[in-house]
């Protein structure tokens, strides 16, 4: 069942619609479970899209193993999606910044508020991100510390790779992940890929998660795929390589991959010049979680972050 969350009208007699498609059991007991499942905040992730899709085709296929309720909302930010456009087009808004929005405001706050009351009263809600054009992301989950106790469990249940635990400081309160979470429905934010592209094999990943969390949940009874056991880490164990100097980078090194201290990771190099501007190496142990995908750099640009332990 498709249903419009919130609609607003726009320039040139044409409606935004937010919808969503709404999965049921085929008997409801009344105390049913309900999960969310929310992308396309940002247009240019892509990744969410074909979580989505799979999501609905396998629990289509299997309607009788469905003993909850499950809403999927695809395109929280469709302007952004038609465009490829990160933010909202117009407006040059982010909209993973405005939450939890005001019904009074802004025609943009005035959504933002009724999405968040669509989900309100949720059981489980899975916030999915893809990373930008410029990074490569591992399947994560992160977690702001004063949620950790709550939401570890959930997120050890989803088939990622990695779960980083942020500083409270460092999260941001007008995301909408933070925002449900403060409203008492346990959010969990997941990241992976790149930006404008689909990993295949990554939504492949976190569905197969999704459904296994569900059974864990009593919303799914149907056949689940084991889990990986992710890594667990906080923002002290993670560190950040940052470029040096502007030019292109070439990476000497796969992503995910072990790394050593003072190994090769690449190089920013001159096309006008044919020189090594900077040659980088890893300042530790660990594993590459994050790496450089879009070769433009400039001084300052995030190269890669590892997950290891102490540095040179």
């Amino acid at each position: 069942m498709i249903k419009t969350v919130v609609a607003s009208a726009l320039p040139v007699d044409e409606v935004l619609h937010i919808k969503k498609h709404r999965m049921e059991p085929i008997s409801m007991s009344g105390e049913n479970k309900r999960l969310c499942i929310v992308t396309g905040i940002h247009g240019d992730e892509l990744e969410g899209q074909y979580v989505c899709y799979e999501m609905i085709k396998r629990i289509n296929a299997h309607k009788e193993n469905l003993k909850g309720i499950v809403d999927v909302y695809p395109a929280l930010n469709p302007l952004g999606l038609d465009t490829i456009t990160r933010g909202i087009p117009k407006f040059d808004l982010d909209m993973n910044r405005i939450f939890p929005g005001n019904e009074n405001g802004s025609m943009v706050e005035y959504i933002a508020s009724k999405i968040i009351d669509d989900i309100t009263g949720a059981d489980l809600c899975i916030d999915i991100h893809s990373s930008n054009i410029y990074l490569k992301e591992i399947p994560q989950v992160r977690i702001s510390e004063e949620s950790a106790p709550q939401l570890i469990p959930l997120a050890l249940k989803l088939n990622v790779d990695f779960i980083w635990v942020h500083s409270s400081i460092t999260v941001l309160e007008s995301t909408l992940a933070h925002t449900l979470n403060m409203l008492k429905v346990p959010t969990l934010a997941l990241e992976m890929g790149v930006g404008m592209r689909i990993t295949r094999d990554y939504c492949e990943q976190v569905v197969n998660g999704i459904f296994h969390l569900m059974k864990d949940q009593g919303i799914w009874e149907g056949e689940t795929t084991e889990v990986r056991a992710p890594i667990i880490s906080t923002d002290g164990k993670v560190h950040f390589i940052n470029a040096e100097a502007s030019g292109i980078f070439v990476p000497a090194i796969q992503h995910w991959k072990e790394i050593k201290i003072g190994q090769h990771m690449g190089d920013i190099i001159d096309p006008l010049t044919g020189c090594v501007i900077q040659s980088i190496d890893s300042p530790c142990d660990g594993a590459v979680f994050t790496l450089r995908e879009y070769p433009v750099v400039y001084e300052g640009s995030l190269i890669a972050r590892i997950l290891g332990g102490d540095c040179i």
